[in-house]
């Protein structure tokens, strides 16, 4: 390797950063260095792939060490993600407005999360059946082949398990197990574990004020203090989007990316689509989905570049309350969001899949009996789906598995599928957003004041 072009590459990227940290002691806002950072990281990037070539070794060095910052900061993320998802769905319980009507909040968000996702099933399968895609038109090399065998491994650990037994998967046996994240559904059973505690708090309050105002204090303490460290390492995320888009750029195969351009673009419509439907729905809910839009942009920046929507949490929780969403509304939406409903990685992702392959064990993928079942099954296997980086191949397993679709046919776009990924993760986190704006419009709980207004964005506080 030459060490001398590796230290070129690596003073670049230090020049990048201390470019970001003096338009951040310049006072520059939060979305403008996160935008600066996106369109350098690009740039970056596509130099790095033209000079070097993916197969370098320099570029593989380079982009080893500027994951440090990249990798480092998706990892301070999912460090907080955990302790968050639990103290954020506490805390809701702690909160007098919020728990009055916590159960039917709980059933619009996750009503709203659900039937968006079968909304995008329905776009997925428009989408994949206008383009004409078909798993037979994908050449299958040996990364696909290797790809398309560690997915029937993964669909073993699931096959011979009725819907159930898949349910039960969700409960918290071991809550302090879920709370390292070691499950795909840790997410969901920490949800579940911290409603229960939430629960046992209400019945408490009723019976021993003075016991159940104690414990509400600490819970507020603790909040405060997650809170907190979240801000802190919001404040990196510039920087985290320069390094994680420069490296993906600059590690991209170009190549199959073209050959199979034409499920990227079709991908991209239905995740368009699905996206102006968040804008109307809106928009018909008497919303002004540009406010939404300039509000949002660093939250769905961050999770297009990341590839986490649990990454994204604690920007999404932060910008829900930018727009007038209560902080226990936006606590459950975010939460919830992880892992029910997701509508890029478990809606048309999967519902585009099945469309895709269906043909090839000769089932008619127009038939109504079909599709209806692609829907159907997509939302209710959309519970559990993990918010990291791989939950749309977890979803894909259990729809197709669920189908009697060959799992092992998924493998074929593994060539595509970090790019396809960034779109779907904007879109998961603009539908968990979506979810929380709605309920607090439909509960009447929004502050239109606060959505409406252009100063009140979360760089405010970052």
């Amino acid at each position: 390797m030459n060490t001398g072009l590796f230290i070129v590459n690596l003073a670049i990227m230090i020049v990048f950063i201390l470019l970001l940290f003096f338009m951040q002691r310049k006072h520059i806002s939060f979305s403008k260095r996160v935008f600066t950072a996106l369109g350098i990281g690009i740039v970056f990037g596509f130099g790095l792939q033209f000079i070097y070539g993916i197969e370098s070794e320099v570029l593989q060095q380079s982009t080893e060490w500027f994951n440090l910052v990249g990798g480092g900061y998706v990892k301070f993320l999912q460090m907080i993600v955990m302790p968050l998802v639990f103290i954020s769905i506490l805390a809701a319980f702690t909160k007098l407005k919020l728990t009055n009507n916590i159960g039917k909040i709980s059933v619009l968000i996750i009503g709203i999360l659900i039937g968006t996702t079968a909304v995008a099933a329905a776009v997925g399968i428009a989408t994949a059946t206008g383009f004409n895609l078909e798993a037979i038109q994908i050449n299958q090399g040996d990364a696909e082949s290797d790809r398309g065998l560690q997915l029937e491994e993964n669909y073993q650990s699931i096959e011979g398990k009725s819907f159930p037994q898949q349910m039960l998967d969700l409960l918290p046996a071991n809550p302090f197990l879920d709370l390292t994240g070691a499950r795909s559904t840790s997410t969901i059973s920490v949800v579940i574990f911290a409603a229960f505690l939430g629960i046992a708090y209400l019945g408490v309050r009723r019976k021993s004020p003075e016991q159940a105002e104690l414990f509400a204090k600490i819970v507020d303490a603790f909040y405060s203090i997650i809170m907190r460290v979240v801000t802190l390492i919001l404040r990196l995320t510039p920087y985290g989007v320069l390094a994680i888009m420069t490296k993906t750029v600059a590690m991209s195969d170009f190549n199959s990316i073209l050959n199979l351009g034409k499920f990227v673009i079709a991908s991209y419509v239905a995740l368009a689509v699905m996206m102006l439907i968040h804008l109307l729905l809106l928009l018909f809910a008497g919303l002004s989905p540009i406010q939404y839009l300039r509000k949002a942009f660093p939250v769905l920046t961050f999770a297009f570049t990341s590839r986490t929507s649990a990454g994204a949490l604690p920007l999404n929780i932060k910008t829900q309350k930018s727009l007038g969403v209560s902080e226990g509304i936006a606590n459950f939406s975010g939460s919830f969001g992880l892992s029910i409903g997701q509508n890029g990685c478990a809606g048309i992702y999967p519902a585009m899949l099945a469309i895709m392959i269906a043909p090839t064990v000769g089932i008619n993928p127009l038939s109504p009996g079909f599709i209806f079942s692609v829907i159907l099954i997509v939302a209710i296997s959309s519970f559990g789906v993990a918010g990291v980086g791989g939950g749309a191949t977890f979803a894909a397993i259990l729809v197709l598995s669920a189908l009697d679709l060959p799992v092992a046919l998924a493998g074929l776009l593994i060539s595509i599928e970090p790019l396809i990924d960034m779109g779907r993760t904007a879109v998961n986190v603009s539908g968990s957003m979506t979810s929380g704006i709605l309920t607090s419009k439909i509960t009447g709980d929004i502050n239109k004041d606060v959505y409406n207004d252009p100063n009140n964005k979360i760089e405010a506080e970052i």
